[in-house]
């Protein structure tokens, strides 16, 4: 299963996909939707989303702001259009991560199929 940091990853690499379009206002409301959705079905939240709802605090103190406009309008107001928002956002995440954060929370960056075949291949060596 992706985390939370694993899937804004994966947005990162192909935000399209995920958003429609590259924006800051679709990544926001993406993410908004994947934790609403968790909650409805009755999935705890995890510690990435606890740490994650930390980063409305952190954006405005990186901003030197007292408002109350969410992230994405804060990192918009800063940026040139959506589409250089959401890739000032990415830049801002990866630097909270590092600077707030434990490493336990940074995103898995191994390549799954890898970390399968090795699973495999442990479970072959242990049947002989």
């Amino acid at each position: 299963m992706v985390d939370l940091y694993d899937l804004i990853h994966n947005i990162r690499k192909r935000p399209a996909m995920y958003l429609g379009r590259a924006s800051i206002s679709n990544l926001r409301t993406f993410l908004a939707g994947y934790c609403f959705a968790r909650r409805q079905i009755g999935i705890p939240q995890i510690s990435q989303e606890q740490q994650f709802s930390k980063f409305q605090t952190w954006t405005q103190q990186k901003f030197n702001l007292t408002s109350n406009q969410t992230w994405d309008q804060i990192i918009l107001f800063f940026s040139q259009d959506e589409h250089t928002a959401l890739e000032k956002f990415f830049k801002l995440f990866d630097e909270f991560i590092q600077t707030e954060h434990p490493r336990e929370l940074q995103p898995n960056t191994t390549n799954n199929l890898i970390v399968v075949s090795e699973l495999k291949s442990e479970k072959d060596c242990s049947r002989s």
